[in-house]
């Protein structure tokens, strides 16, 4: 597969591969073929490079979510998110489940979504599905200590294997002195018995849980270059992210990547493609080069295979580094 297919092609492919295909509804098996059966690829997959987080082993890249819940980041291009949502039908993201496990990936990371939720229940039950999920509760569900508590109790049931704090959430309680929160959610996750994680695109997310010495068992940090075309000038960079930053969703990679050097905790990294605007080759470089010692990728079902191989690739490149391995 030519690597020039990636999100910013996304048009041309989708049209060139889709011309006539019918739009499926929800587990419409009937609609179109039913995806093959994780082992049932005529050729065997290379096992892929692992760490721990906790008690839990993972592949180093993770299958990521907002291309499959269309939440793109689409840089004004408002198309693109309506094209998505033709193209990743519920039976669309099912295959895209079958094919990440075929290629070797053992984690999937997603926010609560109960549409999301019920495909990832159905892949496991229709494939005998083995991935392990990652859940943060969904930011719009978690706005009080009660509320999370209950959203967590339900991941719980639904057998999730560890569960986070969603960016979206953790940004703006530290950035507004409610860090007691923050230490109060994952007290909770803890309480559940499952690896607690914190997710920010804000530097200092990642600060306050250290100097507080919050029991988180991983973080998840955005992590990308700013080195690319549409990438924003000093004078853009604004110091408290939103949710529509110019651009951009790590503002300091340098700073990110120097503080990181001291957190022994795993670090899975995440926007390492500036929402698409990096191609994948250079993003898993830079990122496991410079620390991260997890990637959580986005990927359509079609990139998935080249992805797995250019981050095993960067992950070989990478064994000697500033950071040391933390998983």
């Amino acid at each position: 597969m030519n690597r020039n297919l990636h999100r910013r092609n996304f048009l041309k492919t989708s049209i060139t591969a889709g011309v006539g295909a019918p739009l499926l509804s929800r587990f419409n098996a009937s609609a179109a073929p039913a995806p093959k059966a994780p082992g049932a690829s005529a050729a065997a997959l290379p096992k892929l490079s692992t760490g721990k987080i906790g008690s839990l082993e993972s592949t180093r890249i993770m299958l990521g979510t907002n291309i499959i819940t269309h939440h793109m980041h689409s840089r004004g291009l408002r198309y693109v998110t309506d094209l998505s949502k033709k193209y990743n039908t519920d039976e669309k993201v099912l295959e895209t489940f079958v094919e990440a496990e075929r290629c070797g990936l053992t984690t999937f990371m997603t926010h609560y979504e109960e549409r999301i939720v019920k495909i990832f229940q159905e892949y496991q039950k229709r494939f005998q599905g083995k991935m392990q999920w990652f859940v943060a509760p969904s930011p719009k569900e978690s706005k009080s200590v009660e509320d999370f508590q209950a959203l967590v109790s339900r991941l719980v049931e639904y057998g999730v294997q560890a569960i986070y704090v969603h960016g979206a959430t953790a940004d703006p309680l530290v950035q507004t002195g409610k860090g007691a929160t923050l230490a109060k959610f994952v007290e909770i996750i803890k309480a559940a018995g499952k690896p607690a994680g914190v997710a920010a695109h804000d530097l200092e997310v990642i600060k306050y849980c250290e100097s507080s010495k919050l029991p988180c068992d991983f973080y998840v940090k955005t992590f990308h270059s700013l080195n690319y075309p549409g990438a924003p000038r000093p004078e853009e960079m604004t110091k408290v992210f939103d949710e529509a930053p110019p651009g951009y969703w790590c503002k300091d990679p340098d700073e990110t990547a120097k503080f990181m050097e001291g957190v022994t905790k795993p670090w899975i990294a995440y926007k390492v493609m500036a929402a698409g605007a990096i191609p994948p080759r250079e993003a898993f470089r830079y990122a496991f080069g410079r620390g991260a010692d997890f990637i959580l990728a986005g990927m359509f079902d079609w990139q998935i295979a080249e992805d797995v191989k250019l981050a095993e690739e960067a992950y070989g490149r990478s064994k000697s580094r500033p950071r040391p391995w933390r998983a």
